[in-house]
């Protein structure tokens, strides 16, 4: 959901673990610079973690357990693609299912080292925000 008038954006989002090394999968959409953790902006009447589910089987074609989902948080960042907005990401774990390729608008995925602070194609969410709380929780 977009909130024009407070020029935020509503996301949900789901961290997803590679099962041998632990790195965090992000996803770039076509048209975009930025990788970010696969999610999106929630349907009319859609929970978090309905949405969050929804859309990593839009973009990668995988069908995460609800009773497997666990929140991480809900965090604030600048919008990666959209300038001058904020986004507001409801952010959960799951644990690691095996992604293959990317699906729909999805052009490229890639497995991060969850240790990296800052680089210029992730998005602010994920360096400032996601990583982070990984990292202080031990995830």
């Amino acid at each position: 959901m977009i909130d024009h008038d407070r020029r935020r954006i509503h996301v949900s989002a789901v961290v997803l673990r590679h099962p041998e090394t632990g790195h965090v999968l992000a996803v770039r959409k076509r048209g975009t610079t930025r990788f970010m953790q696969p999610g999106g902006k929630p349907d009319p009447g859609e929970s978090a973690v309905d949405t969050a589910i929804r859309e990593v089987r839009e973009e990668l074609g995988v069908d995460l357990e609800p009773t497997l989902m666990r929140l991480l948080g809900v965090f604030e960042a600048p919008a990666a693609n959209e300038g001058g907005y904020v986004v507001r990401g409801t952010v959960f774990t799951h644990p690691p299912v095996e992604v293959t390729a990317p699906e729909a608008e999805i052009e490229e995925i890639r497995w991060v080292v969850p240790t990296v602070s800052a680089s210029p194609d992730l998005a602010p969410l994920m360096t400032e925000r996601i990583l982070p709380a990984l990292r202080a929780a031990a995830v």
